[in-house]
């Protein structure tokens, strides 16, 4: 529950080992929140992650978590609600997967797609309707750049973030005017494999999952940690990282197909 200032005081990662729900974590930690719970496959890196958490100082939960199995989700997303309010949900698994292979194997395809999409929809519902229920609180989904436009080298994952992206817009008007806030989160590049498996299942990931390009700007887990926390503060409903990526995407959606495919991305 916030506390007298409004400040978050719980925060719930949904891909507990994810570079980027941990620098969250991390960040929030130093802004007030004081119970993280961690949702992921039982592994030793979910326990490490776990542990340099408590180091700072909060209080850490972990709860076994997979992305695959939906039907556990209501059970087990619904339990930690059950402990007490949580004030932000951050949905933050995913994989990128193999575009060459996963085209030869359409069962490994098929996985990232329910992944990062089937397992999305059904853990962003729980939870939403969780937050809903308590009246309050924010669900931050990451999405990523690689949904704004199809390209030759990613289609496969491009497509479930740009699934995803869709699912977390309407969810947030649904929630409009029940105190929930929903924002989308697009990183652009992201260094150091900023989305590990954590809940969801192989394979690291660039751009929040993905690799758009050398010509675009780089950014750290840190980074987007940062533009997370100040959209929270803003109640942004959709936030680019960098901000600059905003406009670049906007003239990169308006290439004709014809010479898009030139295009050394």
């Amino acid at each position: 529950m916030k506390d007298a200032f409004g400040t978050p005081q719980s925060l719930l990662v949904l891909g507990g080992t994810s570079e980027i729900g941990l620098a969250t974590a991390r960040r929030m930690i130093t802004r007030g929140v004081r119970t993280v719970w961690l949702a992921g496959r039982p592994s030793p890196a979910l326990t490490a992650a776990a542990d340099s958490l408590r180091a700072l100082g909060t209080d850490v939960r972990t709860v076994p978590f997979d992305a695959l199995d939906t039907e556990s989700h209501p059970e087990r997303l619904g339990k930690i609600f059950t402990e007490g309010a949580i004030d932000i949900v951050l949905l933050a698994f995913g994989v990128l997967g193999d575009q060459a292979h996963d085209e030869a194997d359409p069962v490994a395809a098929v996985r990232v797609a329910q992944t990062n999409y089937t397992g999305a929809v059904s853990a962003g519902l729980v939870c939403a309707g969780a937050l809903q229920a308590q009246g309050h609180g924010s669900l931050v989904v990451l999405s990523s750049v690689a949904g704004e436009r199809a390209r030759r080298t990613d289609f496969i994952y491009g497509s479930s973030k740009a699934g995803l992206d869709v699912f977390a817009q309407g969810l947030g008007d649904a929630m409009y005017g029940t105190g929930v806030h929903v924002m989308v989160v697009r990183p652009g590049l992201v260094g150091r494999g900023a989305v590990r498996p954590g809940a969801a299942g192989r394979g690291s990931g660039r751009y929040g999952g993905g690799r758009f390009g050398s010509g675009l700007p780089s950014v750290t887990p840190e980074a987007v940690a940062t533009a997370i926390e100040l959209g929270l503060r803003r109640r942004s409903e959709t936030v680019w990282v960098p901000g600059s990526l905003r406009m670049v995407m906007a003239a990169v959606r308006h290439v004709p197909r014809a010479l898009f495919r030139l295009l050394p991305l």
